[in-house]
């Protein structure tokens, strides 16, 4: 009997912890920030827009390697989920879904699109290049001197 009274404390402890109210006023936040495990990354997926949905952004994300993340893993987020959501194990706020994704998945796209940024700029480089003409050449070195007077 002891047990059990321990736990149901322990319960009620917790949720009165979650619904205790903020001792100073600040704005409301538009996304509450989750709580962060060092191996993942998180993000917002947007799942609708104006009340339609957006399978195909969603579906992208997806295909990417983010999954949506369950309500046990942010239990803070407990009370600010959408009861109507079609995610309902999950993290919805106003069409958005909070979903998570591996740090290394995260790094590997970043480097993917520094590579693809770096060869942009390559080519519009090369392309200028080969347009320039020394007459009017299109990247002028500027050089400035500066000259003191004679003193007196």
């Amino acid at each position: 009997m002891a047990v059990a009274n321990e736990s149901r404390l322990q319960r009620e402890m917790s949720s009165r912890a979650m619904q205790e109210r903020p001792t100073q006023w600040r704005p409301a936040e538009l996304l509450p920030e989750p709580d962060k495990d060092p191996n993942y990354a998180y993000r917002w997926i947007r799942i609708s827009f104006n009340g339609r949905r957006d399978p195909k952004n969603f579906s992208a994300k997806m295909r990417e390697g983010w999954e949506p993340v369950a309500i046990e893993e942010q239990p803070k987020f407990q009370l600010l989920v959408d009861p109507d959501s079609r995610f309902k194990n999950n993290i919805e706020i106003d069409g958005l879904l909070l979903c998570k994704t591996p740090i290394e998945f995260v790094k590997q796209r970043e480097s993917h699109y520094q590579r693809q940024a770096s060869s942009q700029i390559d080519a519009v480089d090369n392309s200028l290049m080969r347009q320039s003409d020394s007459r009017m050449p299109i990247f002028k070195e500027g050089k400035s001197t500066t000259s003191f007077g004679k003193g007196t």
